[in-house]
């Protein structure tokens, strides 16, 4: 027996235990397995070994006892040539694109967090066999072979993300192949009739922004789930699953946030999945791996998603002005950008981005959103140069993503080097200096101002959440008005002038008034009060605008631009 069967039992959809078994044949006398602790795409250590219990192992009959040498890895001595049968139970109550979940209505698994590693077995076949629910239908992008799903190695299998229940499946075809729509979910006023033209036109245009075809060898799977409450998407090499709350679709720009979405774990599949730094080929199951090419994975992704609903007519230039700005705001406004270099965002992911804290969300700034303001600045600068971003991803792309090959900073300056040697130099810089981007810079150059938009209210310094009737300091600002009054994150705000504080929208209108204002809190259960001195309210956020004086040149490569590709 060559193949590692693999059987998930989710027959017991309401005890929300997952059943797994692992039958293989050993080669030798000491074997030793791991259930990864973390999963590609999602940069954090979450030990999903938390979630197991009732581990037991069974060969030709006989029970044999495990040692546990750490937190996710078992080892043992056995027989040689005799199959081995490892049984163990999941919990299945986290509902994230990264873990699992299991209940009466569908299962959401993510088989990295699910299935054992076996030493020396990773590249053998693996078998998948599930048992669900007699009504229920299964939604896994592995090929099938006797009502089995048959994964090349062990990587194929866990990059399978496997979906079940009461299913409703669309086709699409982009660029003649086939793609399978999963949603699970139903917004109270039912889909959009017109939305599987919509995501095809999406994945259309990531197909025209890569000049490829789906790199996808087999039908590519998109799983939707539709939640009250959520946001997250998860990428792998033959699908994605996105999770959207049903209330962002009635907003302004709700299913253009979803189309953006979808483009981009659509676009993963080259960029991340195929084409990857360096550090993940292959990937690392059982530890952190440290990588700085992570701006450039999510970056790079997060710049291009923003334009696609332009690429495919369900938006205009302006929203995507609108959708940048709210980008560069979040750099230019966030004190971590002048603390956390955009290469140390990537590094320090695994401690910092994927685990943030009151304590330290003030000192760090998203690879997502730094880098997508360093892909703004490439992309212009290129443009000068008679290049653009996309036309150098597409090239990075034929030069290493098509053969599996990863990359490194120095790929990445070469690239660039073969439009601008000049440019090529920037790059280091831009990626290890804080606040080294020239952002205006480049918005000049392109006819464009960035104009900041005033807060309604004075500035208290702080960031406030609401929860269970109380409004809680989230995070206070370095030497702003509440870190100067002694108030810290954590802290339960109770009143401002004397009124009660019952909701963030009071606490706001309550900051109205005489200077200072007095303010009374609790803090680990003791009531105290302190003044606080509000400064005048600051800049809220900034919008991008037309320059009405930009000279031709700027309005000619601003025109260059919205082209996107």
């Amino acid at each position: 027996m060559a193949d590692v069967q693999v059987a998930l039992d989710l027959s017991t959809p309401a005890s929300q235990l997952l059943w797994v078994e692992l039958r293989w044949c050993p080669t030798q006398p000491h074997q030793r397995w791991t259930l990864p602790v973390w999963t590609p795409g999602s940069y954090t250590v979450r030990d999903p070994s938390q979630h197991l219990h009732s581990l037991t192992v069974e060969q030709a009959g006989r029970a044999l006892i495990p040692r546990r040498r750490s937190p996710e890895t078992w080892e043992l001595e056995c027989q040689i040539s005799e199959p081995i049968t490892l049984r163990y139970a999941l919990e299945a109550r986290q509902l994230t694109v990264r873990t699992n979940h299991l209940d009466p209505v569908f299962a959401s698994l993510c088989l990295s967090a699910v299935v054992m590693l076996v030493d020396g077995h990773r590249w053998d076949r693996h078998v998948l066999q599930l048992l669900i629910p007699e009504a229920w239908t299964v939604a896994c992008p592995l090929p099938q072979t006797n009502g089995s799903f048959v994964a090349e190695d062990f990587d194929h299998l866990v990059d399978a993300p496997v979906h079940a229940g009461e299913l409703h499946v669309e086709t699409l075809i982009v660029r003649d192949m086939a793609h399978e729509l999963v949603l699970i979910g139903t917004p109270p006023s039912g889909w959009s009739t017109t939305l599987p033209a919509e995501i095809a036109s999406i994945c259309s245009a990531v197909c025209d922004l890569m000049d490829s075809d789906p790199p996808s060898k087999q039908p590519y799977q998109l799983v939707l789930q539709l939640l009250d409450k959520g946001y997250g998407g998860l990428e792998h090499d033959n699908a994605s699953v996105m999770q959207f709350p049903w209330t962002r679709l009635l907003e302004e720009g709700g299913t253009r946030s979803l189309l953006q979405l979808i483009g981009h774990e659509y676009l993963h599949q080259w960029n991340v999945r195929r084409l990857r730094p360096s550090e993940y080929v292959p990937y690392r199951y059982d530890r952190p791996v440290i990588s700085e090419g992570l701006w450039f994975a999510e970056g790079i992704t997060s710049y291009f998603d923003l334009a696609l609903p332009l690429l495919s007519g369900f938006s205009s230039r302006l929203d995507l002005l609108e959708d940048l700005a709210a980008d560069l705001s979040h750099v230019l406004l966030n004190p971590g950008t002048r603390i956390q270099s955009l290469a140390d965002s990537s590094r320090e992911a695994w401690v910092r981005l994927y685990k943030q804290s009151p304590a330290n969300a003030r000192s760090q700034v998203s690879y997502y959103r730094l880098g997508t303001a360093l892909a703004f600045c490439l992309d212009v600068r290129l443009r000068q140069l008679g290049g653009s971003l996309a036309g150098t991803l597409r090239l990075l792309w034929n030069r290493l993503g098509i053969h599996g090959r990863g990359y490194t900073r120095g790929d990445l300056i070469e690239v660039i080097g073969s439009t601008s040697s000049d440019l090529a130099a920037e790059l280091p810089a831009w990626l290890d200096v804080c606040g080294s981007l020239p952002i205006e810079s480049c918005l000049k150059d392109l006819g464009l101002v960035l104009e900041p938009v005033m807060a309604s209210h004075p500035d208290a310094g702080w960031t406030l959440r609401e929860a269970d009737g109380t409004v809680w300091i989230d995070r206070t600002v370095p030497a702003g008005a509440a870190e100067s009054a002694g108030l810290v994150a954590g802290d339960e705000l109770l009143a401002l002038r004397d009124w009660r504080c019952h909701n963030l929208q009071r606490s706001q209108q309550l900051l109205h008034g005489s200077d200072p204002c007095q303010v009374i809190y609790s803090r680990r259960g003791r009531i105290a009060s302190t003044e606080l001195s509000l400064k005048k309210a600051g800049v809220e956020r900034h919008r991008l605008a037309w320059d009405p004086g930009a000279p031709r040149e700027a309005r000619l490569l601003r025109d260059q631009w919205f082209q996107i590709i």
